[in-house]
């Protein structure tokens, strides 16, 4: 275990959801001097080995969460891109089964949840139409 790996999962453990670039100042915090390239490298790795796990809010850059080996989900504001977990309601791994699986042998669900986190929505005066989401782009009502 070197020092920037332990660094990564120290910053990834304090504060969940975090991008590279939230990463690399949290362990530059600890460590001090630490190359950004030496965090992508450890970022990689440690995805790779299932210690870490690697989300991609559509629209957002990669996050980055120790919070691996179970079945939740998240919940990513549309405003201000704040995401937290939630667990899954039913079932195991994967908790939504498709129509078919065309030959694939399915072992991950991603479910991403949509909507206004409580201190965005206090700051809207008015209700403004809902903000598109990955889903609505090219949908006309």
């Amino acid at each position: 275990m070197t020092a920037p790996r332990l660094g990564v999962l120290v910053a990834l453990h304090a504060r969940p959801h975090s991008d590279t670039d939230t990463v690399i100042r949290a362990v530059r915090k600890d460590l001090g001097s630490v190359s950004p390239q030496a965090v992508y490298n450890v970022l990689a790795a440690l995805v790779r080995v299932g210690l870490v796990r690697r989300i991609e809010p559509a629209g957002s850059p990669a996050l980055y969460e120790a919070r691996v080996g179970d079945n939740h989900h998240h919940i990513v504001c549309r405003a201000c891109g704040t995401t937290v977990d939630v667990d899954c309601a039913v079932g195991k791994r994967p908790c939504l089964t498709p129509s078919e699986t065309r030959g694939y042998v399915l072992d991950e669900v991603e479910v991403t949840f949509w909507g206004l986190c409580p201190d965005c929505r206090s700051r809207t005066v008015d209700s403004p139409p809902p903000i598109p989401g990955p889903r609505d782009v090219g949908v006309h009502q």
